[in-house]
């Protein structure tokens, strides 16, 4: 079997090489990304694997099936770049990819202690030699009341985490995730909004998660309250995010994720013109701590997407039903 890897880092060719050693499974390493252009390049391959960079319509989809190539896999958790319904009209199957919640999960801690411990300005001040302690008066999460949107793994292992820091946990979600349940409180999403010092978001992008968090539902929060976003970026309205940052209303923000994020993150933009002007303009508070879109990234994290998705593509191409199968 052979695969067509576009959009190929040099971290994961260590990863496919191993699975080249272990197997009779050969790839072919494309740098481009996939285009009508370059999908080309695949006409030999017996599936497609991708990141998640440029959006994948019906003109590439409707070439794969013309070539033959009909088994497309993203070594992503997250599909939306990629036109389902197209890819079921043209006959092309699709598989997403996992990776393990501590990564995740041990980021949004960071996130919060750093939020908490000012450790942004701490940071700043340090690299110019200014070692005062004004304005870095922090706050110890055994006094938090944290609110965790979403329990599914990677927000139940967040709450793993945090059971040795002594905070109240609330917990808003659809189920109940019994494997935490004894040790949360779960209650409606007004009241984690009232009640919590800070806010983590771990949903899906979905139609009622899209914006969820607007100046509504930030009329609802303590003032002060601090938000944390290792999830989807278009889970915020950043217009509203920016006016309660500039109202003092927000008393933090962390965001490993940012709406329009496509082409700025994972890239080396410092000599161009970055045009995504909220990133640039919240990036600038000393109260937002901004990365990119790093929260995934671990050693263990990078096996498991590229190799969930090799053996989605070989599952495939032998006839058998992946589970992570989208179309």
């Amino acid at each position: 079997m052979n695969i067509a890897v576009y959009d190929i880092r040099e971290d994961e060719k260590l990863v496919f090489r191993r699975i080249e050693q272990e197997s009779e499974i050969s790839f072919q390493y494309i740098k481009d990304h996939l285009t009508v252009d370059t999908v080309s390049k695949a006409a030999k391959s017996d599936g497609i694997a991708v990141l998640g960079h440029n959006m994948i319509g019906e003109d590439i989809l409707k070439r794969m099936a013309e070539m033959g190539v009909c088994n497309l896999a993203t070594r992503t958790v997250g599909y939306n770049h990629i036109d389902l319904q197209a890819a079921a009209r043209h006959g092309i199957r699709v598989c997403n990819s996992q990776y393990g919640p501590h990564g995740v999960a041990d980021f949004t801690v960071m996130l919060m202690l750093m939020s908490l411990r000012k450790y942004k300005q701490a940071l700043f001040r340090a690299n110019v030699n200014d070692y005062s302690l004004k304005g870095l008066q922090g706050r110890e999460m055994k006094d938090m009341v944290i609110g965790i949107i979403g329990s599914g793994n990677i927000g139940a292992q967040v709450i793993h985490n945090l059971a040795g820091f002594g905070c109240r946990i609330l917990v808003y979600d659809t189920r109940v995730n019994p494997a935490i349940e004894n040790a949360v409180e779960y209650t409606s999403l007004d009241e984690l909004y009232s009640k919590s010092d800070i806010i983590s978001l771990h949903v899906p992008l979905l139609d009622g998660t899209r914006q969820m968090i607007n100046c509504q539902s930030i009329a609802k929060m303590k003032k002060g309250v601090i938000l944390i976003n290792c999830a989807r970026g278009e889970l915020m309205n950043i217009a509203d995010i920016i006016e309660a940052i500039e109202s003092e209303r927000i008393g933090a923000l962390a965001l490993d994720v940012f709406e329009n994020e496509e082409g700025i993150y994972h890239f080396d933009r410092r000599t161009d013109i970055i045009t995504n002007r909220d990133m640039a303009y919240l990036r600038q508070f000393p109260n937002v701590t901004m990365t990119q879109h790093i929260a995934f990234y671990t050693d263990s994290a990078v096996d498991d997407m590229v190799s969930i998705s090799v053996r989605a593509l070989y599952d495939l191409h032998i006839g058998s039903a992946p589970l992570n199968r989208l179309v």
